[in-house]
């Protein structure tokens, strides 16, 4: 196999896709996060934050465990699952987009509620004695001073989506032309002595991840 082949550039598009919509449904569950913790101070939310935080450390395999245990067929989610996806949803690609968002929203999370907490509460005090309205505050305030942070919380979520592995395999398996991602394809190529086809594979992934991160840079600059 070799880049000019079809069969070689499936992962990537898949991996794409996946990272492409985890990294979106991540971002925006981060941001809405984000707006409700950034600027409040209760009983409970170093808990909250914590939970949050939580698939940022906890090892990749545990979060593919804790998800084979709920989106199972004993699992307490079964029933609606099955409403959704008649023949379950582990071993697909939504299962693959669910693992990715999971690992993926405490970076969305992290980087929106920074950009949130830099906008100068005096602003916020000022639009709210003018009568802006909470949502009117998020629209007009906290939305355009924060938007570098955005930007980059969604590209960042984007990047982590693109290159989970743990998580994704364990729930969605290795199937190729199905749910086979990059990751995944460059552990089987290395178990089969494909070093070639890995490399490859890898400097696909190092190229796309290295732009991501210089237009986060460039944007947070």
């Amino acid at each position: 196999m070799n880049l000019f082949t079809e069969s070689f550039w499936v992962p990537v598009f898949l991996s794409l896709r996946v990272a492409a919509l985890s990294g979106t449904i991540a971002f925006i569950i981060g941001v809405a996060a984000a707006w409700g913790l950034a600027k409040r101070r209760f009983t409970g939310r170093t808990l909250l934050e914590t939970l949050f935080l939580l698939p940022l450390v906890l090892p990749p395999t545990v979060i593919g465990f804790s998800l084979l245990l709920v989106l199972g067929k004993n699992g307490p989610l079964q029933p609606l699952l099955k409403l959704i996806w008649h023949s379950g949803i582990l071993f697909t690609p939504s299962a693959a987009v669910i693992a990715s968002v999971i690992i993926a929203f405490p970076l969305a999370y992290m980087t929106a509620r920074s950009g949130f907490e830099d906008v100068p509460d005096e602003l916020l005090d000022a639009a709210r004695s003018m009568g802006a309205s909470p949502g009117q505050l998020l629209r007009y305030v906290l939305l355009p001073l924060a938007r570098r942070s955005l930007y980059a919380a969604f590209i960042l979520a984007f990047a982590r989506s693109l290159g989970e592995f743990g998580a994704t395999l364990m729930v969605a398996g290795n199937i190729p032309e199905r749910t086979q991602t990059v990751p995944s394809a460059i552990y089987i190529a290395v178990e089969s002595g494909q070093f070639s086809l890995a490399w490859a594979w890898s400097a696909v992934m190092a190229a796309i991840s290295f732009l991501l991160l210089f237009v986060v840079g460039r944007w947070r600059n």
